[in-house]
C-alpha cells in the first residue's frame, strides 16, 4: 500500500462497495447542556414495630402492617470489636492541624475514685456542676476507669436536646444490631432492660419523672449523668448519688494556666491569673483560654523580636530573661479582656477560623463539621480552622460534635459577629438543602449532622417569604430533603422536629402541596408512635390540602394511612367502610321515639343492651315473668279482653321500630292466591351465601335448652316453600303448661289477622305469660281473615305478638332476610 496515494481498497470499495464500520464516538468529557434527566427519589424500608414503613419523599411516606416474614428475629448485640469502634465513633472527631497539648486534670482525684467506686457497686450518680468547670474531661477519665466492670461495657450517650425516649432508642441502637428497625415501646422496654453497662451520659436536660423513667427501664445499667445546676433535680425518691463539682482554688488555677502557656508564669502573670480566679470563680474554663491569650501574646512577641539566620541582631543577648523590656513588648489583657476573651482571641485567628465562627453565631452556637467548613467559608483548607479554635477554647464538645463555649455566643454577638447572621443562615441552609439530598449521602451521615442542620433550619424559617416564580423557598426545601434522611437514619426526635419547620415554613411559603406532605409525614410518625388522634388528625388535613390541588397519588396514600388509623383504633371509617374499603352491612341503626305513654315494663324486662354489629342479629320475643306485673310507662296493670290485646299489638309494633325491625306483609284480601312471600320486598339488601343460607350476620343460631342463646329453627317453610314468611308455623316451647287462655282455644281455627309482625321465640316460658296473640273472638279490622295452617300439634302458647291493628299496615323499609330471622 501507498501510504501517500491511497488505492481504492482503502476508501471501502473493494468489499462490495460497503463503507467500513464508523469508530463509536468518545465519551462526552463535558456533561451536555440539554437539561438533566432529574435523580431517582432515595426510598428506605423500615420497620417499625409491627409496621412496614416506606419512606418515600416524593409522595409520603407508605405504611401497612408489617407482613410475617418481613419481621426481623430479635437483635444481637455487638462484640466487643464493634463496641470500641462504636465508643470512637461516640466522640467528637480530631481537628486537623496544629493542637494544643493535653491538659491535665487537676483537683479531681477525690471526685474520680468517688465516681468508680460507686459506678462498681451498681449505683447511678448525678453529676453536677457549671458550665466550664470540667464536667465531660472528668466523665473521659471515668469511663476509662469503667471500661471493665459492665458486660456490656461503656456507653456514651449526649443527652443534648434528647427526651428520655430519644436516649433509650440511643441506648438500643448503640448496645443492639438492629439496622432499619425502630422497635415498638414494649419491645424497646423488653431490650434495654437487658443491658448491663455503665452508661456516660452527658448533657442531661431533664430530670423528675422523666429521669425515673430512664432509671426504671434500665435496671442492670449503673448511670453517670452530667448536668447543669440549672437542670430540674430527680425526684425525691430517685435512688441517684449527688455530686458537685465546683472550681479550682487559686494554686490550681495558677498550674492550670503554667500548663497551658507551657512555661513559668512571670510575676505581672501571677498576679493577673490571681485577679482571673478571683472573677472566674475557679473555673477551668477561663483559665484554658487566658493560657491561648498569654499564647498569642507570646507569638506576638517572638515575630516582633526574630532575627533573621544570617545574624543581623547577633548583638542581642543569647540569654536575655523572658520578661525583659524591648521596643516590642505586648501588654497584658486587661481583666474584663480576661473575663471575656472570646472576642480578644478571635481577632487573632485565621480569617477561615473567624468566617467558622460567625457561621456558628448564626447557627445557635452549631459548629459545622470539619468536612463542610471548606464550602460554607470558600477556602480549601479551612478544615484547619477547627483546630484554631479548639485549642483556644472557644469550641467545646457535646457529644460527637462541637459547639460554641459557655458565654462565647454572648461575647460574640456583641463584637459584631452576628451582624450577617441571617445571609450566613441562609448560606448554610442553601448547602445542607443541597448536600442531604445528593444520592451519595447516606442517611447515618445526615443523621449525624442533625443538630447542624436544625440550626440551620430553625434560622431560616422566620425569613421565610412567599418566593418569586422561579425560586424555590430555601427552608422548605432543606426541610424536604433532610426529613426523609432523618426518617430512615432513625433519628426520629429530629424528623418530628424538621417536619414541625418545614410545615411552618410551607404555611409562610404559600406552598400548598408542601403543606400537605408535611401533615402527611407527621400522621405517619404519630401513627408509628401510637398517637391513633393525632395520626387522624394530620391524615386528613393532608388529604383535604391534597384533595384541593387534585393530587391523586397523595390523597391515596393518605386515605391508605387513615385506613391503617381506623383499623387500629377499632372505629369505621366515615361513610360506612372498613379499612380495606368494603361497604360496612347493617352499619346504619334506626331508633324510633317512645310513644307519650312510655313502654309498658312487662315488654321491656327482658331487654339487655343493644346488640352491635358484630353480634348476631336474630330477635327473639320476650315475656314477662311470673309474678305481678311491674307498672311501666302505662298506668296500672293491662288487663284482659279487648283492652289487652289492644295493649299487646301496639307494644309489638313498638318493639319491633326499637330493634329496627319493621317488615311490610301487605295482606290486602284472603283470597289472594300470591304467598305473603310475594307481597313483600324479598330483594335483600346484602347478597346472601352461595350455599343460600342468607348472611352470616343475620343467622339464628341453633340450640336447645333455657340457655338466652338457645333459639329453636322453623323446620316447615310452609305451602311456599320459603323460611321466615308468614305462613311459616311459629316454633315454640314450652316446659310446664300455661295457666292464661291461649290465643287461638281450638286446633284448626284459623286466626283473623290481616298481616302478621314476625314472632319471637322466647328463650324462656314463664308460668304464666300475658296473652300475645289476638283471641279468635276478636273482630278483625280487615273483613276477610287469611286461613293458615292447621298445626298438627297445638302449642299451649302462642308467641306472636302480632294482634288485629286499626289502620293501615306499617310501612317499613327492611328486606326479605330480615324478615326471615327477626
Amino acid at each position: 500500500m501507498d501510504p501517500t496515494n491511497r488505492g481504492p481498497e482503502e476508501h471501502g470499495y473493494d468489499d462490495g462497495g460497503q463503507a467500513p464500520r464508523s469508530r463509536p464516538p468518545r465519551d462526552s468529557l463535558t456533561p451536555d447542556f440539554g437539561q438533566p434527566a432529574p435523580a431517582l427519589a432515595r426510598t428506605v424500608q423500615l420497620v417499625s414495630g409491627d409496621s412496614l414503613l416506606t419512606v418515600n419523599p416524593v409522595d409520603g411516606s407508605e405504611i401497612e402492617n408489617c407482613p410475617p416474614q418481613e419481621r426481623p428475629g430479635r437483635p444481637e448485640k455487638h462484640p466487643a470489636a464493634d463496641r470500641a469502634e462504636i465508643d470512637r465513633a461516640a466522640r467528637p472527631a480530631v481537628p486537623p492541624g496544629p493542637s494544643a497539648p493535653p491538659l491535665p486534670l487537676l483537683e479531681r482525684d477525690e471526685e474520680r475514685e468517688r465516681l468508680v467506686r460507686l459506678l462498681a457497686r451498681g449505683r447511678s450518680v448525678r453529676l453536677t456542676g457549671p458550665a466550664g468547670s470540667g464536667r465531660t474531661a472528668l466523665l473521659d477519665l471515668v469511663a476509662e476507669d469503667c471500661a471493665d466492670l459492665a458486660p456490656d461495657g461503656v456507653v456514651r450517650l449526649s443527652g443534648y436536646r434528647r427526651t428520655a425516649g430519644e436516649l433509650l432508642h440511643d441506648l438500643f441502637a448503640t448496645v443492639y444490631k438492629g439496622p432499619l428497625c425502630r422497635p415498638s415501646h414494649p419491645e424497646l422496654l423488653d431490650l434495654v432492660r437487658e443491658i448491663g453497662a455503665v452508661v456516660v451520659l452527658d448533657d442531661l436536660e431533664f430530670g423528675g419523672s422523666a429521669l425515673d423513667e430512664l432509671l426504671d427501664a434500665t435496671p442492670e445499667c449503673a448511670f453517670l449523668l452530667a448536668a447543669t445546676p440549672d437542670v430540674p433535680a430527680p425526684s425525691s425518691d430517685s435512688p441517684l448519688e449527688e455530686i458537685f463539682l465546683g472550681g479550682l482554688d487559686r494554686a490550681g488555677g495558677l498550674e492550670l494556666l503554667e500548663r497551658a502557656v507551657g512555661r513559668v508564669l512571670t510575676e505581672d502573670e501571677s498576679n493577673w491569673a490571681g485577679d482571673l480566679w478571683f472573677e472566674s470563680e475557679g473555673l477551668p474554663l477561663r483559665f484554658v483560654q487566658a493560657g491561648a491569650l498569654l499564647r498569642q501574646r507570646d507569638q506576638l512577641r517572638g515575630d516582633a523580636d526574630s532575627f533573621d539566620e544570617f545574624g543581623i541582631f547577633q548583638d542581642a543577648p543569647v540569654d536575655a530573661p523572658f520578661d525583659a523590656g524591648d521596643g516590642h513588648d505586648v501588654p497584658l489583657p486587661s481583666l474584663a479582656e480576661a473575663a471575656a476573651p472570646a472576642a480578644l482571641l478571635a481577632s487573632r485567628l485565621s480569617e477561615s477560623a473567624r468566617d467558622t465562627l460567625r457561621f456558628a453565631v448564626a447557627l445557635g452556637g452549631e459548629v459545622p463539621h470539619q468536612a463542610h467548613l471548606p464550602a460554607l467559608v470558600g477556602d480549601t483548607h479551612a478544615d484547619a480552622a477547627l483546630a484554631e479554635l479548639v485549642s483556644c477554647a472557644l469550641v467545646t464538645p457535646v457529644g460527637s460534635r462541637y459547639r460554641l463555649a459557655a458565654g462565647v455566643q454572648t461575647q460574640l454577638e456583641a463584637a459584631g459577629y452576628a451582624d450577617d447572621a441571617d445571609e450566613r443562615a441562609v448560606t448554610a441552609a442553601q448547602h445542607y438543602a443541597w448536600w442531604s439530598g445528593h444520592p451519595s449521602v447516606t442517611p447515618e451521615r445526615v443523621s449525624g449532622e442533625s443538630d447542624a442542620v436544625l440550626a440551620a433550619l430553625a434560622a431560616v424559617v422566620p425569613l421565610t417569604t412567599p418566593p418569586a416564580e422561579d425560586e424555590e423557598s430555601v427552608a422548605v426545601e432543606l426541610a424536604r430533603q433532610a426529613a426523609p434522611a432523618f426518617a430512615a437514619g432513625l433519628q426520629w426526635g429530629a424528623w418530628e422536629r424538621a417536619l414541625r419547620s418545614g410545615s411552618e415554613a410551607a404555611r409562610l411559603a404559600g406552598e400548598v402541596g408542601d403543606q400537605a406532605y408535611f401533615h402527611h409525614e407527621l400522621g405517619i410518625l404519630a401513627l408509628c408512635s401510637g398517637q391513633l388522634d393525632r395520626a387522624r388528625a394530620e391524615l386528613e388535613a393532608s388529604i383535604g390540602l391534597r384533595g384541593a390541588l387534585a393530587d391523586k397519588r397523595g390523597t391515596v396514600a393518605g386515605r391508605r394511612a387513615l385506613a391503617l388509623v381506623a383499623d387500629r383504633s377499632g372505629a369505621t371509617p366515615p361513610g360506612g367502610r372498613t379499612a380495606a374499603g368494603e361497604e360496612v352491612p347493617d352499619a346504619r341503626h334506626e331508633e324510633s321515639a317512645s310513644p307519650p305513654g312510655g313502654v309498658p315494663s312487662g315488654f321491656l324486662s327482658g331487654y339487655g343492651a343493644p346488640r352491635t354489629s358484630g353480634e348476631t342479629s336474630t330477635l327473639v320475643t320476650h315475656q314477662a315473668g311470673a309474678g305481678p306485673a311491674r307498672k311501666g310507662g302505662v298506668k296500672g296493670r293491662m288487663v284482659s279482653g279487648a283492652r289487652r290485646n289492644l295493649v299487646a299489638a301496639g307494644a309489638g309494633a313498638l318493639l319491633a321500630a326499637v330493634l329496627g325491625t319493621v317488615v311490610t306483609l301487605g295482606a290486602t284480601s284472603d283470597n289472594s292466591d300470591n304467598p305473603p312471600s310475594e307481597k313483600v320486598g324479598v330483594n335483600p339488601s346484602a347478597s346472601p351465601g352461595i350455599d343460600d343460607g342468607g348472611l352470616d350476620a343475620d343467622r339464628a343460631k341453633k340450640g336447645s335448652g333455657d340457655a338466652p342463646d338457645d333459639v329453636p329453627t322453623p323446620t316447615d317453610p310452609g305451602p311456599d316453600g320459603t323460611y321466615g314468611t308468614a305462613d311459616d308455623p311459629t316454633p315454640t316451647r314450652s316446659d310446664s303448661p300455661s295457666d292464661d287462655p291461649s290465643g287461638t282455644k281450638k286446633p284448626g281455627k284459623p286466626t283473623k289477622s290481616p298481616s302478621q309482625t314476625p314472632t319471637r321465640t322466647p328463650t324462656r316460658t314463664p308460668s304464666q305469660t300475658p296473652p300475645s296473640s289476638t283471641p279468635s273472638n276478636t273482630p278483625s279490622t280487615t273483613p276477610t281473615p287469611t286461613p293458615t295452617p292447621t298445626p298438627t300439634e297445638t302449642p299451649s302458647t302462642s308467641n306472636s305478638a302480632g294482634g288485629p291493628t286499626s289502620g293501615d299496615p306499617t310501612e317499613t323499609t327492611g328486606s326479605a332476610s330480615d324478615s326471615s330471622v327477626i
